[in-house]
Order: C-alpha cells, then sequence, then structure tokens
C-alpha cells in the first residue's frame, strides 16, 4: 500500500486520515455506557502505571542517582499508557486528538466536547478507586513507610507549584501523550506499538511534567495517607494537600495545559498539515 511505508509503519498522512475519519468518529459516535466503562479502566490502568512509578521512586535515587531514577521511574510509568491503548480503554487526554473529526466537520464539536466530559469523569473514578484500593492493601507500610512517604511527597509536590509551572508542564506533557498515542497508530503490530508508547511516555515523566489522569491517582492516594503513619514519617507541611487544593492547584491548570498540548499542539496543526488540504 502507497501509505504504509516499506518497514510496516503508517505514514503520518495516513495515521492522520485514520483518526480524523476513523477513530476519532467512532469514539465520539460511542455509547455513553460504553465509554463510561472504558473510561474507568483507563483510569485505573494509568494508575497501576503511576503505583510502580511511586515504588521505583521510593529509593531509586539513591542507588542510581536524581538523573537515572527519573529515567526508570517513567520507564515504569509507561506501562500505564500500554494498558490503554494495546488492551483497549477511554483515556481523556488521548481523546482531546478526537478534535480532528470536529475540525474536519464529521462530527458536532459540541458532542465532542460532551463525550470529553464523560471520559474525564470516568478517569476521575477509575483513579480514585485504584487510589482507595491501594490505600487498602497496605503495601505502602513497607520499608518504614517508604512508598507511602513516597507517595505523600509526589502529591504535596503536585498541590504545591504555582499555577502557571502545572499549566505549562501540563501542555508539553500532552504533546508527547497524543505523540505516543499517535505513533503507537502507526504501528502494525505489538511491538512496535509498546516501543511508540515507551519513548515519549518515559520522558514526559522522567521531565516532570503533569498529567490530569496520573494526577487524579497521585493526588487523592496522598490524601487518604495524611491521617496515616506515612505522613508522620513524612514529615511535611501537608496544608495544601486537601481536595481543594487538588482541583484549584492542580487539576484546574492541568486539565486546560493538557488540552491545549494535545488537541491544539497535535490535533489540531496535523489537521492542518494532513487533513485540511483534502477536506471538502
Amino acid at each position: 500500500m502507497a501509505d504504509v511505508i516499506n518497514i510496516g509503519c503508517k505514514t503520518p498522512a495516513n495515521v492522520a486520515d485514520t483518526l480524523s475519519k476513523t477513530v476519532c468518529v467512532a469514539k465520539t459516535n460511542a455509547a455513553v455506557w460504553k465509554l463510561t466503562i472504558l473510561g474507568i479502566l483507563a483510569g485505573i490502568y494509568i494508575a497501576f502505571g503511576a503505583s510502580i512509578a511511586t515504588l521505583v521512586a521510593s529509593d531509586a535515587a539513591k542507588f542510581m542517582g536524581v538523573g537515572m531514577s527519573k529515567f526508570f521511574v517513567g520507564a515504569v510509568f509507561s506501562v500505564g499508557l500500554m494498558l490503554v491503548v494495546i488492551a483497549g480503554a477511554e483515556l481523556f487526554t488521548g481523546n482531546n486528538l478526537m478534535l480532528m473529526s470536529a475540525l474536519d466537520g464529521r462530527v458536532p464539536f459540541s458532542k465532542v466536547v460532551y463525550k470529553w466530559i464523560v471520559v474525564y469523569f470516568a478517569n476521575f473514578v477509575g483513579s480514585v478507586l485504584m487510589a482507595l484500593l491501594m490505600l487498602n492493601t497496605g503495601l505502602w507500610k513497607g520499608g518504614n513507610f517508604l512508598t507511602g512517604v513516597t507517595a505523600l511527597k509526589i502529591a504535596n509536590a503536585k498541590v504545591n507549584l504555582l499555577w502557571g509551572e502545572a499549566f505549562t508542564r501540563a501542555i508539553l506533557c500532552n504533546i508527547l501523550v497524543c505523540l505516543a498515542v499517535w505513533m503507537a497508530l502507526a504501528s502494525q503490530n505489538i511491538i512496535g506499538r509498546i516501543w511508540a508508547i515507551f519513548f515519549p511516555i518515559m520522558t514526559f515523566v522522567a521531565l516532570g511534567y503533569e498529567h490530569c489522569v496520573a494526577n487524579m491517582y497521585f493526588i487523592p492516594m496522598g490524601i487518604f495517607l495524611k491521617g496515616t503513619g506515612a505522613a508522620a514519617a513524612a514529615g511535611l507541611d501537608l496544608t495544601n494537600l486537601t481536595w481543594g487544593g487538588f482541583i484549584m492547584n492542580n487539576l484546574i491548570p492541568v486539565t486546560l495545559g493538557n488540552m491545549i498540548g494535545g488537541a491544539l499542539f497535535v490535533g489540531l496543526l496535523y489537521w492542518l498539515v494532513y487533513v485540511k488540504p483534502e477536506a471538502k
């Protein structure tokens, strides 16, 4: 096929065409109950990645130094998007690419926004559910609360970001997340999809960017740990680690930044380059 290069990878133009005319249209027209179930699963899957990232972050720097520690934290976190893309689930940040079908006139923009909202809140439910499940495993108590302290440090750092910091980190994050989804769609096999996802996701986590769905796990997990022995062991000022601090200081700016990074920097720009010249 002319639109698939000889190493088994779709061209960018073909990926754009597939997203705009097929994938994003199907997502926009999907039944709400299906999107809700798949959205909850995506929240759980991203939380799996966040959970293993928290474990690795708890002592990796002691053995490998800060840079290599961040690399490995990002490496293990990538399992979350692998589960979403390969096993099948609906993730708000990746679904920002649905804008392409609206720009193409194939679905109304209002319907795209509605389905974004459905998936966003489903992701929230799945993420918080996973945080509650992890709390009840008691696994965060091991090593004198080492993992629990790390979870608190991660959550506390996120709710103490400046609005502008959270916003710009989120823009950069979802450029990479949507590019991971984009490149995974370009691949013709599972191994190719895994590697296409691994490098962009590892990069955004290692660099410290902000992902709203990941934070739907990281920060509630920290909030749940506030009244435990992990909080006493951490010795942190947890004043801002509240539901209000989570929403106002992190979730709002990070969500807005993710939307700009994914929908505009990836979806809009690639639509302009590859799809608009052919639009009727």
